[in-house]
């Protein structure tokens, strides 16, 4: 489905929920390569994360950013639709039962995806 897209993910080496992502995101068909990086701040500086959007890893596909837990369906209609005012979309925080973060009771937290842009627009962003 993906045709091995490359993806980078920028993880804290002290974070085991980013590679569990990764790895779905692998299972997925994406050829990831995980870097880790002590300087997370920094990255999410780099890349124009809106700080309310922030989570544990960032990750790099095509010409988008995604921020956290994101679904791979989200990131599929991203990299589909190719949104021209639509810097990346976001998981804040690391909510319980997100793809990385499930939990062994089974319990989920609600979340949404956010579309952010690099006019400092965030919106939700449906797959």
């Amino acid at each position: 489905m993906t045709d091995a897209v490359p993806m980078l993910v920028y993880r804290d080496p002290a974070c085991g929920c980013c590679e569990a992502w990764a790895d779905i995101a692998h299972a997925e068909g994406y050829r990831v390569t995980v870097e880790e990086r002590r300087d997370m701040p920094a990255v999410k500086a780099r890349y124009r994360v809106p700080g309310q959007l922030a989570s544990c890893h960032t990750a790099l596909v095509g010409r988008y950013v995604i921020e956290g837990h994101v679904p791979m369906r989200h990131i599929a209609k991203l990299l589909r639709d190719k949104p021209a005012a639509v810097q990346g979309i976001a998981v804040p925080g690391m909510p319980r039962g997100s793809p990385g973060m499930e939990m062994p009771n089974g319990s989920t937290d609600a979340f949404d995806v956010m579309a952010f842009g690099k006019d400092g627009s965030v919106a939700q962003f449906s797959a």
